[in-house]
């Protein structure tokens, strides 16, 4: 990671956490330095790499529009290009630049911007990590100490953050006080409520608890957004009407990502167009036969090595024209996905794709029609944006997200986006449609409660209340795949964040057939990828005795009998009915919707609720 007033490295990230927590418009704390991640025009694009798949580009260009050419991994530079901190190469990365731009000592307690002249930064070309702001005329006798980054921010629902007006906070307005402010700390608790903003010059104060008060009177409001971006280094030209908030350095609602992922399935049976899909980016330019062969001189068509030029050109021309003009159309990401899954045929596995069917276990086969073995595959990820204060977990999908919360990546339209490929296994598990319309048909009350819930829920955050219902069939796919993914996380080895759900709910409606499937996988980039662990414990005995045991855990709970009394609406306005973090929540990371509409009444019977359940 480098700051592109420097150009020196001042710290390290993996490519997954670029995505998923540290991505674009994110703050990052380093050791000594808090740094805002800037946007795409500033990124290294020619250190990137190309990634190749054709139906996450399409619903890329369906979100931001069909400029977005190119699906990329951030930029690196290979460790033996490096030959010392002064080289050319030790400067690509991911830029940054220093925000928040208000500085604290925490000797003196001086609080001033960077751009007063006060602190000065402290480069340690051979030692990254040291790179610091210093206060060059403190009080303290010695070297000059390290300024911190001020922990109060302030935002807005749109996705505009800026740095705390601490000139307006504690004067309670416009002033043309010269001001000068300390913050002190009473005690060592570190609450709002024990510090407190001075100013030396006219003697103003004020406790920060004010910041964060709900008084609706003039005095303890703040400012006005500004509609600040600062990583894309301007303030939003029509201004912002939405209230800020102030939050904390940090927070873990300064964030959220918006992303889009698809599984690369292959949609062909014939080897050679399957080895085209998967490396669709290297023939983006190739205009010829001769483009090909020059492609294999350079050595870049060894997956090819069994098909002659011609061959490849061939089946080039028959994919293009094949395409034909999908590109402007939208389909559904986990239709396809769908498609493999219950239909599973071994003429398609490849190197990044294998099928496996099994057996259902015995116990198990009027609720389930198929159990399929995912032994590979292959996640595609991409950043389309990011959210501030809410959550896009509100919505089923980014289109969902009114066009002005979703922040933008960069100044203008962009033409690529950042992508990050992990590979897995998992376990594919297919519910019998017929029970589950049964099912479904016979709890009309339960789903009108969700559906109330929904209702309120979207009322209370300005949305359209009736758009976006999952349906009763999805709270049904989503509580079994949460507690199927607990249970087996206590044996394949993997940790619970390390495994995420992937749900096929879809109602019968127009052209579409129904859909009820729980993809249950881990795709992780680190030192946890595909060892075969969650594989194994698919096998029909092995799994049978995961599904009993992870419903047994169901009927109660440790926070019985408040969990399993739990009402949508009525005990406070949330969107799960008998669910907790002792039994049915999951991480963020392995969740789809942020733990909403899960009820594990709905799957077995629990001490408030017997004749929901659908494994009763």
């Amino acid at each position: 990671m480098s700051n592109p007033s420097v150009k020196r490295k001042v710290g390290d990230l993996r490519p997954s956490q670029l995505l998923f927590t540290f991505g674009v418009g994110s703050v990052v704390e380093l050791p000594n330095l808090s740094v805002m991640v800037m946007g795409l025009d500033d990124w290294p694009a020619e250190h990137a790499g190309k990634v190749s798949e054709e139906r996450l580009l399409k619903a890329v260009q369906h979100e931001l529009g069909s400029q977005v050419d190119r699906l990329l991994t951030p930029p690196v530079s290979a460790e033996s290009t490096v030959s010392g901190p002064f080289d050319d190469s030790s400067s690509i990365g991911v830029p940054v630049a220093p925000f928040p731009r208000w500085l604290l000592c925490p000797f003196c307690r001086l609080l001033a911007p960077i751009q007063s002249g006060l602190f000065e930064l402290k480069l340690d070309p051979y030692r990254r990590d040291r790179t610091r702001y210093v206060h060059r005329n403190c009080t303290k006798l010695g070297k000059p100490p390290t300024a911190v980054p001020a922990r109060f921010l302030v935002a807005c629902e749109n996705g505009h953050l800026d740095d705390f007006p601490w000139v307006h906070f504690v004067h309670r307005g416009p002033t043309e006080c010269k001001s000068r402010l300390r913050l002190i700390e009473f005690g060592a608790s570190g609450e709002v409520s024990d510090i407190e903003v001075k100013c030396e010059v006219c003697g103003s104060g004020r406790r920060m608890v004010g910041a964060f008060a709900s008084a609706e009177d003039d005095e303890a409001r703040l400012p006005a957004c500004r509609g600040r971006q600062p990583h894309l280094r301007k303030f939003t030209e029509e201004g912002c009407k939405c209230p800020t908030r102030a939050i904390l350095l940090g927070a873990s609602n300064s964030w959220f990502p918006v992303t889009l992922s698809a599984l690369s399935v292959p949609t062909q049976v014939d080897r050679l167009a399957q080895l085209l899909q998967q490396h669709s980016a290297l023939f983006d330019a190739v205009e010829s036969i001769q483009n090909v062969k020059l492609l294999r001189d350079v050595g870049i068509l060894k997956p090819f090595a069994a098909y002659t030029d011609e061959a490849v050109w061939e089946a080039l021309v028959k994919k293009r024209q094949g395409d034909g003009d999908t590109g402007e159309q939208h389909a559904d990401l986990r239709e396809p996905e769908w498609q493999v899954f219950s239909s599973p045929d071994p003429a398609r596995n490849g190197r990044d794709f294998q099928l496996r069917q099994v057996e259902v276990p015995r116990a198990y086969r009027k609720q389930f029609d198929k159990v399929v073995l995912v032994e590979r595959l292959r996640e595609v990820r991409a950043l389309v944006g990011f959210t501030r204060i809410g959550s896009p977990g509100d919505f089923s999908e980014p289109a969902e997200l009114p066009p002005e919360r979703l922040a933008s990546l960069c100044r203008g339209q962009p033409k690529w986006v950042p992508t990050s490929e992990v590979r897995g296994e998992g376990i594919f598990l297919q519910f019998g449609e017929e029970a589950v319309q049964r099912w479904v048909k016979k709890n009309k009350g339960l789903e009108a409660e969700f559906f109330e819930a929904h209702k309120r829920w979207r009322q209370v955050r300005g949305l359209e209340a009736e758009e976006g219902f999952p349906g009763l069939r999805f709270v049904l796919l989503h509580s079994f795949a949460h507690a199927l993914l607990r249970q087996l996380s206590l044996e394949c080895g993997y940790t619970t964040a390390s495994i995420r759900e992937r749900i096929y709910s879809r109602n019968a409606g127009g052209d579409h057939e129904p859909t009820a499937g729980v993809l249950i996988y881990t795709a992780a980039s680190d030192s946890e990828g595909t060892l075969g662990g969650l594989v194994s414990l698919g096998e029909p005995r092995t799994l049978a005795r995961h599904l009993d045991q992870a419903l047994d855990g169901l009927r109660l709970c440790a926070s019985d009998p408040l969990c399993s009394e739990h009402h949508p609406y009525r005990d406070s306005l949330t969107l799960h009915g008998a669910a907790c973090h002792a039994c049915l929540f999951a991480p963020e990371t392995s969740c789809e919707r942020g733990n909403k509409y899960l009820d594990r009444s709905v799957l077995v019977p629990t001490v408030e609720r017997e004749k929901a359940a659908f494994f009763g």
